[in-house]
């Protein structure tokens, strides 16, 4: 479980602050008073985030934001409590386990454990054959040489597009209450994307027979989620979603005659650890990497991952510009590109009518690639360059260390924001609570 960074270190990771596209207001324009409307996206719009706000609770009551969420069945929570008792956030358990579960059927239908032919059959797992929705009947199909349609937990709709993605996704409006906690109350969900965009091409016929050796069983999975680092506040959904569904495909017999083996794996929200995991992976022989967390860790390791020939699939990535990255045919996912989430976000912020917005982001792929999006978004909608600041600010070098806001906080008193999007994860904690320290009254 994800322990909260201790934010009264002394020592404090550099920031660099960047403002970019906005235009100097008026020498007659002056901060407002008025309280301030808080934001977030699915870095850090979990309930786990609150741990961080022990020392002043109550700080984000009423802040809300969006995240891709797909309406979970009790059903389908109790099977992850199962799994992980204490389990307090469901974000992207349902996208890591069809991961999962995708993964195994394209092998399945492949007949081989092979990298290269497992991934001839991934969006063809989703597309076009025979409707099904769990697991034994889905294996079923596979083991029988029939062509499936996959529609599990989080892919409801459409399936992959020819890049591997989702061309439809669900999200949820979220909102944190008086306890630093999500009120489910009020969760909304919207649906996004285009059917249309899902691939039309066949993958090859499914092999049918093919088992133990002869097909290279048994499967290997490994897992490249952060079980440190600043995003380790969203792993528990991430492993509990892998670990059912690993246990699921089990109990209906396996794949290719064999249980699949899961290598667990820690990405550390840092791109030198997840190398070192992706190269003990490679080590053991493991055919399929589920992850990582962060697009940047993803970006990272890509590299390594296609010179090993081996399977990269993420349960949580949202950088839209994965979507044309090189990566030889072995990279998918089950999040959806954050052009989906940036609209998404944009209307949220545009219902509340605001008149100066601040967005604030990591700097990395995730961070800056959403903020573009949301701010391309808030600009269609009629927001002009002078109503809009945008920060960005190094995380800090590791999760022991605390990130220091306070010129970024007084750019944003001095703005007279009346909205403030922080894109981040862990870390961003710091971000409003710098706010909070330089007087900037948020609106609760």
């Amino acid at each position: 479980m994800h322990r909260p960074r201790n934010a009264a270190l002394v020592a404090c990771a550099a920031l660099l602050l960047t403002t970019v596209g906005c235009a100097s207001k008026s020498e007659t324009d002056s901060s407002t008073d008025g309280p301030v409307r808080l934001y977030g996206s699915d870095g850090n719009m979990i309930n786990s985030f609150g741990d961080e706000f022990k020392d002043q609770s109550g700080l984000l009551a009423g802040m809300k934001g969006t995240t891709p969420l797909t309406p979970l069945s009790d059903d389908f929570k109790q099977r992850l409590r199962s799994v992980d008792p204490d389990l307090g956030d469901f974000v992207y358990s349902g996208e890591s386990y069809d991961a999962v579960v995708i993964s195994s059927l394209a092998a399945q239908l492949a007949g081989s454990t092979a990298p290269a032919e497992i991934a001839k059959y991934i969006n063809g797992v989703t597309t076009g054959g025979e409707r099904c929705d769990t697991v034994d009947s889905c294996l079923d199909l596979a083991r029988a040489g029939r062509d499936i349609e996959y529609r599990g937990v989080s892919l409801k709709r459409g399936g992959f597009t020819d890049v591997g993605e989702p061309s439809t996704a669900s999200y949820a409006t979220l909102h944190f209450d008086s306890s630093d906690k999500l009120d489910d109350n009020k969760t909304e969900f919207v649906g996004a994307g285009d059917e249309s965009t899902t691939s039309t091409k066949r993958a090859p016929n499914p092999r049918k027979g093919a088992t133990g050796e002869e097909a290279g069983a048994p499967l290997k999975i490994g897992g490249l989620l952060p079980q440190t680092g600043d995003l380790a506040l969203a792993n528990p959904p991430l492993e509990a979603g892998a670990a059912l569904a690993i246990r699921e495909v089990n109990a209906a017999g396996g794949v290719l005659g064999d249980p699949v083996e899961w290598i667990p794996g820690d990405d550390g929200t840092n791109p030198d650890k997840a190398k070192q995991t992706v190269a003990s992976h490679i080590r053991a022989g493991v055919h399929v990497i589920i992850g990582a967390g962060a697009s940047g860790i993803s970006r990272a390791v890509l590299p390594d991952v296609v010179a090993a020939g081996l399977i990269l699939f993420s349960p949580c990535n949202t950088d839209a510009g994965l979507s044309t990255v090189d990566d030889k045919g072995l990279y998918f996912r089950t999040a959806p590109s954050d052009l989906l989430q940036g609209r998404a976000l944009a209307d949220v912020i545009m219902r509340d009518g605001p008149q100066e917005i601040v967005i604030v982001a990591r700097k990395d792929s995730y961070g800056e690639g959403l903020q573009g999006n949301v701010r391309a978004e808030l600009e269609k909608a009629g927001v002009t360059a002078d109503h809009l600041k945008l920060i960005t600010y190094e995380p800090p070098a590791d999760a022991e260390s605390s990130l220091d806001f306070t010129k970024g906080a007084e750019e944003i008193k001095e703005f007279g924001a009346d909205a403030v999007l922080v894109i981040g994860f862990g870390e961003s904690a710091d971000v409003i609570k710098a706010l909070s320290k330089a007087g900037v009254q948020l609106q609760h």
